[in-house]
């Protein structure tokens, strides 16, 4: 088990990054508990796709970009490293202007130059990257236990309504009649399921030293999927922990916050602890950074995997953070530093619309009896898996309808 552990951590990782806060705390502050089932219903499906990822890159050796080069034609293979590489960039700006927001609130640095200053993390990941995998890996941990730890306390600050909380976990027709509801719904589904992880994680739980016959396959997808699943429930507690948060501090109060500065000012004095508002620019700080780390990662692994070329390391990250960072400052040098956190949940629902693409060919693929042998998919995981595929369709679908009728009427 401990030879197995760590990937799924780098992967849970991009299940609690900056834009998970903002979809989370606005769910919370605008509707309550409500939209808790839609977190858990969210981490069920990343649990799911995770698995399907372990097996895949476990039982064929190639991640799954690689499995689209090999399948698809050319056309259809760059039109999917495209919308990848677009679903890259909207992580990539989140991340950005997350761990700016952090820095603003921790030491007073304006948001541009804090959205300038996140490049210098392309050194701190670089060198990371070249003293090995598993300090990353550590390095990773240590952050999300960060995290964690600021929220637990949090929510002892907190003290939540735990029937209201339960009430949550159950679903409610009016997240799908509720035009904003949704939005903020498939911005916390796009927030968690992130398309670029899928592509991650086939290709890093290759890293691990296996037996490569069915019963070293079989024992290697069993504990890289114990590793996942275990990351993930962690990953899910924190986003069920930011959005209780923000209904227990700011719903309940009548107060509808939809951005993270305001959240941070009003934390300390609405739940009557100082070190509230700190512990949160904290856990938001770390979490920023521990998404670079992936971040970096996947941009390398999908762009090899789908073209077969890679760019020198701190090049290919230089380039994704300069395309993430235009969009950022633009919109805070147009319209201020107020509407960042609609910048973040614009973002989270691009991945949301990136996801149909990276989820369609990994369930066709890991369904295969010709690519997988006797690790093809069972009926009840492909129903579930197809079932999950066409519930995210089909909500992103409806929201482009949503939209396209408010803009013409």
């Amino acid at each position: 088990m401990a030879a197995f552990a760590g990937p799924g951590f780098l992967v849970a990782v991009g299940y609690m990054d900056p834009g998970n806060w903002a979809t989370d705390l606005a769910g919370g502050s605008r509707f309550g508990y409500t939209l808790l089932f839609v977190i858990l219903l969210s981490n069920l499906m990343a649990v799911l796709l995770q698995h399907l990822c372990v097996k895949l890159g476990v039982v064929t050796g190639r991640d799954l970009a690689q499995a689209c080069r090999d399948h698809y034609p050319r056309p259809t293979v760059w039109f999917l490293w495209v919308l990848c590489e677009l679903a890259i960039a909207a992580c990539d700006l989140a991340e950005v202007v997350g761990s700016a927001i952090g820095l603003q609130l921790l030491f007073g640095i304006p948001l541009l130059w804090g959205c300038v200053i996140t490049c210098a993390d392309v050194l701190a990941v670089l060198w990371l990257q070249h003293r090995g995998f598993r300090l990353v890996e550590a390095v990773v941990i240590a952050l999300m236990a960060t995290v964690g730890a600021c929220f637990a306390a949090e929510l002892f600050f907190a003290k939540p309504s735990i029937s209201g909380v339960l009430a949550g976990f159950c679903p409610s027709s009016e997240i799908v009649a509720n035009s904003e509801m949704l939005y903020v719904s498939i911005g916390i589904l796009g927030a968690t399921v992130m398309p670029h992880n899928l592509y991650l994680h086939s290709s890093i739980v290759q890293t691990r030293a296996f037996e490569r016959t069915a019963e070293g396959k079989r024992e290697a997808v069993k504990f890289a999927t114990i590793d996942s699943t275990t990351a993930l429930v962690f990953a899910f507690f924190i986003n069920a922990a930011i959005l209780i948060l923000a209904a227990a501090a700011f719903h309940t109060q009548g107060q509808v916050v939809d951005e993270i500065q305001e959240a941070h000012r009003l934390l300390s004095p609405t739940l009557g602890a100082t070190l509230a508002s700190t512990l949160f620019a904290v856990a938001l700080l770390a979490s920023g950074q521990n998404s670079t780390i992936t971040g970096t990662l996947a941009g390398q692994i999908v762009m090899e995997g789908f073209l077969n070329f890679r760019l020198a390391p701190w090049l290919r990250r230089l380039v994704t953070r300069a395309i993430a960072l235009v969009p950022a400052v633009v919109v805070i040098g147009l319209f201020g530093e107020n509407r960042t956190t609609d910048l973040l949940i614009a973002s989270q629902v691009v991945l949301s619309m990136q996801l149909g693409f990276a989820v369609w060919p990994l369930l066709r693929f890991t369904g295969e009896k010709a690519k997988m042998g006797e690790f093809a998919n069972p009926p009840w995981v492909k129903v579930c898996g197809w079932a999950s595929a066409f519930l995210i369709i089909t909500l992103n679908l409806k929201l482009l309808w949503d939209t396209a009728a408010e803009w013409f009427t």
